[in-house]
């Protein structure tokens, strides 16, 4: 089997990768965190310490990254992968950036003779855990036939969705300012039901068969909110920069989205009272926040 190379062994990178290992393939993994490695290799994982390494291992390589920035240094620095990537070589990137990254590495690739796919994911951790994550490819077909039954093992809908190699970025973009609407409307409304004095229980049972029901509301309530747990799967920084990423694909497209705007400047002052690096779902703590009344002395 094939010999894959896998960059960023993230919240998603990581199950990402550690499920190519249980279907069966030898995959050598790259982050900065030395505990990630440790855990990879505890599951059957192998680590290398450069691109160069990598590169000599392998000839299909993965890249869940968390910024923009972080994506364009892996794959255009010196001694990135466009550098020293061996031609042929097939490079599958996973994360959300601006869309004009996925146009220029995919330039650059082709001009050194590789392989690029831009292929971000939707379904969160649990979706990585689960391989059940929607993956939205865009690149050329021969390279999405090659790269097929590694996506299929890594998630349940996989879309080919042209040449592009940055249309999957801008319908994952897509995605992800409704989630920063789902996430801001499911806080203001729990909020708004513990001051009528509701059962925050009961309101999601009953909207969770009603037309209020969303996967985002199960997801920051059932899965976080309710056990108190805002360790972030997908944290509201992240977030924010996706949401940011969509409101400057709307100023290249002359588009005026007034609320998405608004719904930017929320999330920026809930990244200023500390909430950044907690989950999503923290929203609603930010809200709840801003919401208590001073005692009356």
């Amino acid at each position: 089997m094939e010999k894959i190379g896998f960059i960023g062994l993230g919240n998603m990178g990581f199950p990402m990768a550690t499920n190519l290992v249980k279907a069966g393939y030898t995959v050598y993994g790259m982050d900065v965190k030395e505990e990630a490695l440790q855990k990879f290799i505890d599951l059957g994982g192998k680590v290398a310490q450069s691109n160069a390494e990598l590169i000599s291992q392998t000839n299909v390589i993965m890249t869940s990254l968390p910024t923009p920035q972080i994506v364009e240094a892996i794959y255009t620095k010196p001694g990135g992968l466009i550098d020293v990537a061996a031609p042929d070589t097939l490079l599958i990137d996973f994360s959300t950036v601006d869309p004009k990254i996925n146009d220029n590495i995919a330039a650059l690739a082709r001009e050194k003779g590789l392989n690029y796919l831009g292929a971000p994911v939707s379904g969160g951790v649990i979706g990585a855990i689960q391989s059940t994550l929607t993956i939205m490819v865009g690149g050329p077909k021969e390279n999405y036939e090659k790269a097929l039954p590694l996506l299929n093992i890594l998630g349940k809908n996989i879309f080919l969705l042209g040449d592009s190699p940055s249309v999957g970025t801008r319908i994952k973009l897509l995605n992800n300012l409704m989630i920063g609407f789902y996430t801001k409307g499911v806080a203001e409304m729990l909020v708004l039901a513990e001051s009528a004095g509701l059962s925050l229980d009961k309101v999601y049972e009953i909207l969770n068969v009603s037309y209020g029901q969303s996967k985002i509301y199960t997801r920051n309530y059932a899965e976080y909110m309710k056990n108190e747990d805002y360790q972030p799967g997908f944290s509201i920084d992240l977030l924010l920069k996706d949401m940011r990423l969509a409101q400057k694909m709307a100023v290249q497209g002359e588009v005026d989205l007034p609320v998405t705007n608004q719904l930017i400047e929320e999330y920026e002052q809930m990244s200023k009272e500390g909430f950044g690096n907690l989950d999503i779902s923290a929203a609603y703590l930010s809200t709840a926040k801003n919401n208590k009344k001073e005692e009356v002395l």
